[in-house]
């Protein structure tokens, strides 16, 4: 096996690399422009920020979010599974600013009265947008997509050249184009194919005959994501189940490789493409902050699941829709793996793993979030656990605080109308009405 670097010297990244040009070119790639932004939010402003660019079309016009009330309907709060009836949500600064019975809200309303737009959810439920902690957004319409389905906030498993770090820059300046993206930037995969354009460090990676393999290759390559913006880290154990040629169990990555990958993250969160029983305890025990699909794992490794606080995202949906493949092998793939993947969530959740939940959508090809949680209701879990794994339980994963994944004062902006009892009923979540994204409504079918 060739390695790129010495183990105990690995070069450092340049210190002085623009991030600059390469931000524009995963913009363009992910087909976003300064026309197709504008087009879509109807010419708003540029939003404020911190470091302002310079250039004749920018004009430094503060961001400005236009206030909304959310009124009569119940507001459900996934924390506590406590809800409000006939409930008042105001929204104002990209921010919550009141939520709860129309007493406790008056205050607020009065303050937005005039210039406040007012959505009539009566007989409806409102609730924090949801989360799906594992897509795959690599354009402008991958993102309106998983925005139309009531997913809010996303954690990226991985893009092709950065554009997950565009979309993730999207949301300060242009509301309600992406939903809030935890960007992961290039997958940690042994071959990396025209990925390795995205950079011109990884232009050395080239060199290596075998792919990516070495601990030291590794690390460097999981620093060159860090350099360029991503928060979170996806590497694998095992290939993909979804591709015929490939055989999910087959081991890619051992304990050493991905404890190379966790060390080199320095704390940002590892997530790890995992199948079979042998790679999904070694990514466990490498210290991998979320196991990916995970279908075989083990009675042994979800105990130190448990132990080590480490997450399951099952991502149900794209495991059992293989049933329905034309393709063979796939469809047997989908009717052996579905029961056992159904199996393996009621133990982990019995033995106290946190399960959360990702659909593993592609491109435009985007699964609702509400499937993913009403198949893990069929798995095994409450309507309410089954929520939580699209809230707050998704919200800790992604380090977004206590108050991640509801509506509470001073939280998100973020909402979404159903038309049912998702306390009653996880399918509820499948019929979304309302989606407000950092205080702009995205979707309304009121």
């Amino acid at each position: 096996m060739m390695c790129l670097h010495d183990h105990t010297s690995a070069p450092a990244l340049p210190a002085n690399l623009p991030r600059r040009g390469i931000l524009a070119g995963a913009a363009a790639l992910a087909g976003i422009s300064m026309a197709s932004i504008a087009a879509q939010i109807g010419g708003a402003p540029a939003a404020h920020a911190a470091d302002r660019p310079s250039g004749p079309n920018y004009h430094g016009s503060p961001l400005t979010h236009p206030a909304l009330i959310i009124e009569g309907g119940t507001i459900v709060d996934p924390k506590t599974g406590e809800a409000v009836e006939d409930g008042v949500l105001v929204l104002d600064g990209g921010k919550v600013a009141a939520v709860g019975s129309r007493d406790a809200t008056l205050k607020a309303v009065a303050a937005v009265a005039g210039r406040a737009q007012v959505l009539n959810a009566t007989g409806r439920w409102v609730l924090p947008g949801l989360i799906d902690v594992h897509v795959h957004a690599n354009a402008l319409a991958d993102a309106r997509a998983i925005l139309q389905g009531g997913a809010t906030s996303v954690r990226s498993g991985s893009s092709s050249f950065y554009q997950d770090v565009a979309l993730a820059a999207l949301p300060g300046w242009a509301p309600g184009v992406s939903p809030r993206m935890t960007p992961a930037g290039l997958f940690i995969s042994p071959d990396l194919g025209d990925s390795l354009l995205a950079d011109p460090d990884l232009a050395p990676l080239a060199t290596l005959a075998g792919g990516v393999k070495d601990p030291a290759d590794l690390a460097y390559l999981t620093r060159v994501n860090l350099n360029r913006g991503a928060q979170v880290i996806k590497t694998r154990a095992n290939p993909r189940a979804g591709l015929p040629e490939q055989d999910p169990r087959e081991l890619v990555y051992n304990q050493e490789q991905l404890s190379a990958v966790v060390k080199a993250a320095n704390g940002a969160g590892v997530l790890c493409h995992a199948y079979s029983a042998e790679g999904i305890d070694g990514a466990v025990r490498a210290g991998v902050r979320s196991i990916e699909h995970g279908v075989f794992v083990s009675e042994g490794t979800i105990a130190e699941m448990a132990r080590r606080g480490t997450y399951f995202t099952p991502t149900m949906d794209a495991i059992t829709s293989m049933a329905a493949s034309a393709n063979p092998i796939l469809a047997a793939r989908g009717q052996e793996y579905t029961p056992i993947l159904q199996a393996a969530v009621r133990a982990a959740h019995q033995a106290g793993v946190t399960i959360v939940a990702g659909t593993d959508s592609f491109g435009t090809d985007v699964t609702p979030i509400g499937k993913e949680v009403r198949l893990l209701a069929e798995a095994g879990l409450s309507p309410l656990e089954a929520l939580r794994s699209a809230t707050v339980h998704a919200a800790r994963l992604l380090g977004l605080g206590d108050d991640g994944g509801r509506l509470v004062r001073g939280g998100f902006a973020d909402a979404i109308v159903v038309d049912a009892d998702p306390l009653a009923d996880a399918s509820a979540l499948e019929t979304v009405s309302v989606v407000v994204a950092q205080g702009a409504i995205v979707r309304n079918e009121l």
